[in-house]
């Protein structure tokens, strides 16, 4: 069986709606230009929100010391899973970050993942997913397998056109 439709580049959000349709269950992430697609600078966060080694703190159960993470199947970095979701985030980033091109990175639910993460769907929002922390770890382990995720993403660049 050939592997071609795995290896294709999309270029458009119309591209992808396409082959999600076929995969049910692309996970996607929209983020500002020259940010990091799964870890945080203090520009891309609210004031007042705490950042931990780019870990917003918010998104993680962290230990009393900010030292560990903890898991929690509720608690994570967020993903949209279907288009209305994203739409939505896509247009609050666009709010925040005005004039700011806004890039939509994307990786499938079922991608390879490092040992002690996992997508979770949300129990409270229809078209959210978290990535997860599946076993107690270091903050500096979860900041090098968040960047390990990113790394395997794909992107479309300034998705705005295409929303």
């Amino acid at each position: 069986m050939s592997n071609e439709k795995y290896a294709h580049q999309f270029k458009t959000m119309d591209d992808l709606r396409a082959i999600i349709k076929e995969f049910e269950g692309a996970l996607a992430r929209p983020t500002r230009n020259w940010s990091h697609p799964t870890l945080y600078r203090k520009r891309d966060v609210q004031e007042g929100d705490k950042l931990v080694q780019g870990v917003r703190k918010k998104d993680w159960l962290l230990s009393e010391d900010e030292k560990w993470v903890l898991p929690h199947n509720q608690m994570g970095l967020s993903f949209s899973s279907h288009w209305q979701h994203l739409k939505g985030v896509y247009k609050m980033k666009q709010k925040h970050n005005s004039g700011s091109p806004i890039h939509v990175y994307w990786v499938l639910e079922q991608a390879d993942l490092p040992p002690g993460l996992k997508f979770e769907s949300d129990h409270q929002k229809k078209g959210h997913y978290l990535l997860t922390v599946t076993e107690k770890i270091l903050v500096h382990q979860l900041v090098a397998k968040l960047r390990w995720v990113a790394d395997r993403m794909s992107v479309i660049k300034d998705a705005g056109e295409n929303l």
